[in-house]
């Protein structure tokens, strides 16, 4: 059985030892509700292989505390093993550390000055249809209400506010299929996108402050295709492009940017994928003490979470937990203890003030 109130640096390699893809959760689900029944006086309840948990003290606030339970997959680097000040394991950083400091604070922080709801989910490393964050705010939405809500990902130790949005497009362009020998007879689609890959290039990414959290913008080609055979001038070509906005514009605002930059070219603009951004919300009371129990150790979160979730049911959130973000997902994933000892210490005493 996982031991919630002893070492949380022990309980982190004993999560990273239960292997965990996604779609594969049961087994360390069943281990964290077991852990959370009989360790805790929390209520838990069980939504298929997420496990949730709260108190019911009365406090004038309530702080969600989130992480998903799944991993990608494994790449011979479970169990975990302990390298001096580094804990290595598949999830050891995204987010099994994260997820260890929440269930340590829930058995150890007995007298909490907020009400506290712990949400361990699954399938957030795949596709968003199957997140269990998602099947939980249709299923369950009373469980999400907070005031603030703090994201586990692995952050450095910095509290990472909101999110940027993400839209990815697709500008085909069009022309006449001809002879390679005779190019004047046909109209070649591929050197059409030349116009759109200058304009990316001399795209100027928006810096925005909000909350005293500065998002960078960033618009990118991420694949181009084209081509008949090597002897044929092509009729089509297309080139996929990633708009990473700031949250202070919506989806539509951002479509409607990407309309204005390639505007007068001869192309169609297709949408793909979007979701939309998460503010900071900083300025609220309890995210407020949150960022004064990090002695103002804040930025801006470059990349998509599941705060936008939080944001969008107009909770505010903030990513916070130990990990470095650059080394999730790989073969080498490792987690510096010390920053699972400094979670724990920033979150006790936010919880307990």
């Amino acid at each position: 059985m996982l031991d919630l109130a002893g070492d949380p640096i022990e309980l982190t390699a004993a999560l990273v030892d239960i292997p965990s893809e996604s779609g594969h959760e049961a087994r360390i689900a069943d281990e964290v509700e077991s852990a959370l029944r009989t360790q805790t006086n929390f209520e838990v309840i069980r939504n298929g292989d997420a496990v949730l948990a709260r108190t019911r003290l009365g406090r004038p606030t309530r702080v969600l505390l989130a992480g998903h339970l799944d991993t990608v997959p494994i790449a011979d680097n479970v169990p975990s093993r302990r390298d001096g000040e580094m804990l290595h394991g598949c999830g050891a950083a995204d987010m099994k550390s994260g997820d260890a400091v929440f269930l340590h604070l829930a058995a150890t922080v007995s007298e909490p000055a907020h009400d506290l709801t712990l949400v361990f989910y699954d399938c957030e490393e795949i596709e968003a249809a199957a997140n269990g964050l998602g099947r939980i705010e249709r299923e369950l939405p009373d469980w999400l209400a907070a005031d603030v809500a703090i994201l586990g990902e692995p952050t450095a130790g910095f509290i990472e506010a909101g999110c940027q949005g993400t839209l990815r497009v697709v500008i085909h362009a069009t022309g006449t299929r001809a002879h390679s020998a005779r190019p004047w007879l046909g109209d070649n689609a591929i050197h059409k996108l030349g116009a759109v890959l200058d304009r990316l290039a001399a795209y100027q990414a928006r810096e925005v402050d909000i909350d005293g959290c500065i998002y960078r913008e960033g618009l990118s080609a991420v694949r181009i295709d084209g081509g008949v055979a090597g002897n044929v001038i092509p009729d089509a070509a297309s080139v996929t492009v990633n708009f990473r906005f700031a949250p202070d514009r919506s989806p539509e605002a951002a479509l409607a940017h990407l309309h204005d930059v390639f505007a007068r070219l001869d192309v169609r603009i297709e949408q793909t994928d979007c979701a939309a951004g998460a503010l900071p919300g900083l300025s609220a009371p309890a995210a407020k003490a949150l960022v004064d129990a990090a002695a103002g150790q804040v930025r801006a979160k470059y990349g998509w979470t599941d705060v936008a979730r939080f944001a969008a049911l107009g909770i505010p959130a903030v990513n916070y937990g130990p990990g470095d973000p650059n080394l999730a997902h790989r073969r080498d994933e490792r987690v510096a203890v010390a920053q699972i000892t400094a979670a724990v210490d920033l979150l006790r005493g936010y919880l307990s003030s």
